[in-house]
């Protein structure tokens, strides 16, 4: 399963980088439940096929969630916000794929010293998708603060409602 979840995650990558890099009205549920729904499946998956998550595993997963989370919180900082339509719209800078770089090089080397002291589910690939979420989640909570304090709302979904807005009124 590990090439089906590395497979994935460059695939997410890939489709996120591009839609960063030409701008795209951020929706709450691409910015925000998106990275949930990857972290949730991500750490649900670092058990599978029976692996034990180790102390050294955990050490080691706190430390890549840190730095994917920090990474986040970069891009999150460098994205360029503005009003269109009423909702936010986003644009990653070029510059912005340096830390893209640095997630990817942080995981690698996170992987080679796992490998070392035989933190095998740190290793894996397991916990790509759950990191990768976690990024999302850095990025996700820096725009959200950041649009809170101009006073842009996200952009409407793509039914016309606002994020979290209450589905069973007409």
């Amino acid at each position: 399963m590990g090439v089906v979840e590395v497979g994935a995650a460059v695939v997410i990558v890939g489709y996120v980088i591009g839609r960063q890099v030409r701008g795209e009205a951020l929706r709450g549920r691409r910015v925000v439940l998106l990275p949930v729904v990857l972290t949730v499946v991500g750490f649900g998956r670092l058990g599978d096929h029976g692996r034990h998550v180790a102390p050294a595993d955990i050490a080691l997963l706190v430390i890549g969630g840190l730095l994917a989370l920090g990474i986040g919180a970069g891009q999150g900082s460098m994205m360029r916000l503005e009003s269109r339509d009423g909702g936010l719209w986003g644009r990653m800078p070029v510059l912005g794929l340096w830390l893209w770089g640095g997630l990817i090089v942080s995981r690698v080397v996170l992987m080679l010293v796992a490998a070392g002291v035989h933190a095998h589910v740190a290793a894996s690939s397991a916990p790509v998708l759950m990191l990768l979420g976690v990024n999302r989640l850095g990025q996700a909570g820096i725009i959200a603060m950041r649009a809170t304090a101009l006073g842009i709302p996200f952009a409407a979904e793509k039914d016309g409602r606002p994020f979290l807005a209450d589905r069973r009124r007409g």
